[in-house]
């Protein structure tokens, strides 16, 4: 079953049982990024630290959680699945001993949800022992682990992420850096990396920048997060982010930067659209600043009569602000999220119609009725949430539904770390602007464009990978993949 569909496990007839409930798993039409990862160098409560950061970027997995600690002398490493808060309790955390830290939450996008592939992945080689922590995908691994497998190589997990260690533990350079830089240049795609070592920590943002990650800086300790919103839970300062193709070597107090790779920025537009949280700051821009300028824009492209904007909540409340602020259409919480949601539910056997979605949105009644509302959602992905959340609307009175998307039609998968459908079941790759907005059952529904996306995001140079949108991808190696999500 692929994440995201619905699972009905009935109970057997024979139970005699007419009122039994059935398990329920949350449809969730959005794309989800990878992962979030933290690491500490020279902190004595670096472990500590580290499951604090976890926890502020828990918005970027919720399948499982990891830490590996160094006390200079060994790596020591707990993992689970869950969530942050389920998988570290008081005496695990006291367990984690040493000055340097990494840690990882995960949202699988290659390997199966398995405790096996749950991350920092920790090994011992002829270098010593090593944990790593990985956002992105490798969008050649599949090719490189069947090369390390004629040769003999065994592997412990699914994930792309473990063909990167074969490489630095078969390398024959002396130094670990070097190793480091020998594996890199086996592998393609995107990585935003932290490596533990037994007395370093080494930080790695791939060439093109895809995935963000942000060095900061507490009480004398470096720190290393994919969001500056990790940093100000700690009270750490920002210093800067690690740039694209460099190796940031942190160490005996100091921070050492290699270059392994040339800078060919190509980042990640989506961060600015729907990942990251709006309290960071990700490719040197404020993402509250870009949401709202999302909807300003919007506003200004696909104007509407209406009573109010109401945004879909959490991730449209930025671009219904900007959109609000621009059409001096007030904003109202016309819809209710439930924060308290987990994974998989029990449903009725009685079906209640948009179950799933009625458990994570509710609406306002007293507002809604009778009112022609302009809803404002991030994105569009199959489609079949947002024509949930019009009905609601709808059925909760509004006279009229107006549905605008901050982005551009996703058109193409993502294969840099981000979990996406096949091509054929993006709505927008399949069918006409009008055909999408009969089937919501919207009044009418207006996408930004993409001159209005990359405005909004102060991109007049072309830096962002926007190949979700136009199908360009930024590099080729993923072709055969592509056909292959086309086939499934």
């Amino acid at each position: 079953m692929k994440e995201g569909s619905n699972l009905f496990v009935v109970p057997n007839e024979a139970s005699g049982c007419p009122g039994s409930l059935a398990s329920f798993a949350l449809p969730d039409d959005k794309f989800h990024d990878h992962c979030g990862i933290f690491a500490v160098q020279g902190h004595p409560e670096a472990a500590k630290l580290t499951y604090l950061g976890l926890y502020a970027l828990q918005h970027r997995g919720q399948e499982s959680a990891g830490i590996a600690s160094s006390d200079g002398q060994e790596l020591i490493a707990h993992k689970g699945m869950g969530h942050v808060a389920e998988v570290f309790t008081e005496p695990v955390l006291e367990s984690l001993r040493g000055c340097a830290a990494i840690g990882h939450t995960r949202y699988s996008t290659a390997g199966d949800t398995d405790l096996k592939n749950a991350q920092p992945i920790s090994v011992s080689c002829q270098k010593g022992q090593v944990a790593l922590a990985h956002n992105g995908n490798l969008v050649n691994a599949p090719a490189l682990r069947k090369e390390l497998e004629s040769r003999g190589d065994i592997f412990q997990t699914t994930s792309d992420t473990e063909v990167f260690l074969h490489y630095f533990a078969r390398s024959r350079h002396g130094g670990i850096p070097e190793s480091v830089a020998e594996a890199l240049d086996k592998v393609l795609g995107a990585y935003s990396l932290v490596m533990l070592f037994k007395d370093s920590v080494i930080a790695i943002r791939d060439p093109r920048g895809f995935r963000p990650l942000c060095l900061g800086k507490l009480d004398g300790a470096y720190v290393v997060a994919s969001e500056t919103c990790a940093f100000d839970l700690i009270d750490a300062t920002y210093l800067r982010e690690i740039e694209p193709g460099e190796m940031l070597v942190l160490a005996n107090g100091g921070a050492t930067s290699l270059r392994f790779a040339p800078p060919q920025p190509t980042q990640c537009i989506f961060e600015h659209v729907y990942f990251s949280r709006p309290d960071s700051v990700i490719f040197g821009r404020s993402v509250q600043a870009s949401r709202e300028m999302l909807g300003r824009l919007l506003a200004r492209e696909h104007p509407a009569q209406a009573d109010m904007v109401v945004p879909v909540p959490d991730s449209g409340v930025a671009a219904a602000l900007g959109f609000a602020e621009e059409s001096g259409i007030p904003m109202k919480f016309g819809l209710i999220r439930n924060h308290y949601v987990g994974r998989t539910f029990i449903e009725p056997r009685q079906t209640i119609r948009d179950f799933g979605v009625k458990l994570k949105l509710n609406p306002v009644r007293s507002l809604l009725e009778g009112q022609r509302v302009v809803l404002v959602d991030d994105s569009i992905i199959r489609g079949t949430t947002s024509r949930k959340i019009v009905r609601i609307v709808r059925e909760a009175g509004a006279r009229e539904v107006h549905l605008r998307i901050s982005c551009p039609p996703t058109v193409s998968p993502c294969f840099y770390g981000i979990d996406t459908p096949t091509k054929k079941e993006l709505i927008a790759a399949t069918h006409s602007l009008e055909e999408i907005r009969e089937w919501l059952d919207a009044d009418s529904l207006g996408y930004l464009s993409m001159e209005g996306l990359r405005q909004a995001v102060d991109d007049p140079s072309g830096r962002y990978c926007l190949a979700c949108y136009t199908g360009n991808y930024p590099t080729k190696v993923q072709e055969p993949l592509l056909a292959l999500r086309d086939r499934e």
